[in-house]
């Protein structure tokens, strides 16, 4: 077994992962992120960036293949080992905000860190920080059903980097949200990525979005490929952006 490059903070060889309907996902990707790196996966939808990014975090192992997070093999950890290593040093957005409807906007942020052991007056002070970054400061006392899907997904990234994970995947982060509001919260997540040294692999197929990372790994069809023309992407008023080729 041949451990990972030393300057990688995750890596990954020869991935392989099907769907339980016999689709395959990825089919022999290999990739390295560096310590502090803006990685964008792009590609169409179904391209595997999604297995791909499940993959790497431990919340879905490969059924083949090898992943290393600081030249540890996630690979041959159990269930709770990768659970823990996801609490304490990842962070997680999904494309649609998924948030306890039970918790007002700043106890969603501030739960992650008091599950690390962080105390509550400190985790609060934490989460208003955050909120206030991504311009929901005004919110904090509202329940999801209160807040608009934007604002819904605002809370979500700012429950994400509010911990300062080592390496925080995104997952189409932007997706519900405005060109406005998406810009916008790029611009956060990209600012506090490089000002806290947190290692990012964002997936999008949006060109626009891509081009923010430092460096674009692309699949298609669960393979890594040099060039692909990604498609049109409409945003959340229904005007269609422009295709740009990768």
């Amino acid at each position: 077994m041949e451990a990972p490059p030393d300057n990688d903070v995750l890596w990954a060889r020869s991935l392989h992962f099907t769907h339980r309907d016999g689709s395959p996902a990825l089919q022999g990707v290999s990739v390295g992120v560096r310590e502090g790196e803006i990685l964008a996966v792009s590609g169409p939808r179904g391209s595997g960036k999604t297995a791909l990014l499940r993959c790497l975090s431990g919340l879905t192992p490969a059924q083949r293949g090898e992943v290393w997070f600081n030249s540890v093999p996630v690979h041959t950890m159990g269930p709770m080992t990768r659970e823990r290593l996801r609490r304490d040093r990842f962070g997680w957005i999904d494309p649609a905000p998924a948030l306890v409807p039970e918790l007002n906007a700043w106890e969603n942020v501030a739960l992650p860190l008091m599950l690390r052991g962080t105390g509550r007056r400190r985790a609060r002070t934490a989460a208003l920080e955050w909120l206030e970054r991504l311009d929901v400061g005004d919110r904090t006392g509202s329940r999801p059903h209160e807040l608009t899907q934007s604002e819904r997904q605002r809370v979500c990234v700012a429950r994400a980097l509010a911990p300062a994970p080592s390496v925080l995947f995104a997952d189409e982060p932007t997706a519900p949200l405005y060109r406005a509001d998406r810009a916008h919260v790029l611009r956060t997540l990209t600012t506090a990525a490089r000002s806290h040294g947190i290692t990012v692999v964002l997936a999008t197929h949006d060109a626009h979005t891509a081009a923010l990372a430092d460096r674009t790994v692309t699949l298609l069809d669960g393979r890594r490929v040099n060039t692909v023309h990604l498609p049109p992407m409409a945003d959340s008023e229904g005007r269609t952006a422009c295709s740009l080729s990768v």
